[in-house]
């Protein structure tokens, strides 16, 4: 069965956002607040392992119990609605960080949009973020050229469980009308990749400094980037490539070889 649909993922797999924009984004909006929490690297990538923004500061709140200070009133009374508040500061600095420009797609994001674009194989946004946080990436980050690219953008609101659960995509493919044996997904970490597995769709791991040690046993792809002739791919699981980056041949290849296993 034929390529038909590339299903992308966003924080991490269109663009670095999490090292470039969120994890900034939540220490910038911390010290605005008064609050003397720093989030670092390591910290980062264990909270991750939440599948949002919200669910990470309520997470941080009740494992790591950080000092509150005059913020301890309103969490006690309304936890809720205080960690809403606090991510609605962190999202305003991350947009700045995206209009500022500095937070770039990853190498072979765009390339591969305007191939499939041409080749008239459709493309979808897979996400567990927002359509509020998502937004400003697709305006800044991806650009309204690429965005014209774009037939589908599914955001977590639209599904009662985000990933790791199946939902989003089973829900894009309804969507688009396909199954999964004609789509390849494109993720970055083993909390997308479980989603996309659950679904039955193939996946392609790009995978960068927050999820570089995580379990990608069941991707039919594992590469540092979708790469760009300037800048190579390194496979790090899977097949070698056709050309020193990912291919829309590459990944009609890949389809081909899991039906016929």
């Amino acid at each position: 069965m034929s390529l038909a649909a590339l299903l992308f993922d966003v924080d991490g797999t269109l663009a670095d956002t999490e090292k470039l924009g969120h994890r900034p984004a939540y220490n910038k909006a911390f010290k605005e607040l008064g609050l003397s929490w720093s989030w670092g690297p390591k910290l980062y990538r264990r909270l991750l392992r939440q599948p949002g923004g919200r669910e990470r500061l309520d997470h941080y709140l009740h494992r790591y119990e950080p000092e509150l200070g005059e913020h301890a009133e309103p969490v006690a009374r309304d936890r809720a609605a205080w960690v809403a508040d606090v991510h609605k500061t962190k999202s305003r600095h991350f947009q700045r960080l995206l209009k500022q420009g500095k937070v770039p797609l990853r190498p072979g994001i765009a390339r591969l949009m305007r191939e499939a674009d041409a080749a008239g194989i459709r493309i979808a946004i897979v996400t567990n973020a927002s359509r509020a946080t998502l937004e400003p990436v697709l305006k800044h980050s991806l650009g309204e050229a690429l965005r014209s690219h774009v037939e589908l953008v599914v955001c977590s609101e639209e599904v009662a469980r985000k990933k790791p659960a199946p939902d989003l995509y089973q829900y894009a493919m309804e969507r688009m009308g396909l199954n999964a044996q004609q789509c390849v997904a494109l993720e970055d970490s083993a909390m997308g990749l479980a989603a996309a597995h659950a679904a039955g769709i193939a996946t392609v791991i790009t995978v960068n400094e927050n999820t570089a040690g995580e379990d990608f046993s069941k991707a039919a792809l594992v590469v540092d980037s979708l790469g760009e002739a300037e800048h190579p791919s390194t496979v790090v699981q899977g097949a070698a490539l056709q050309a020193d980056y990912v291919s829309l041949a590459d990944l009609q290849q890949l389809l081909s070889n899991l039906q016929t296993a």
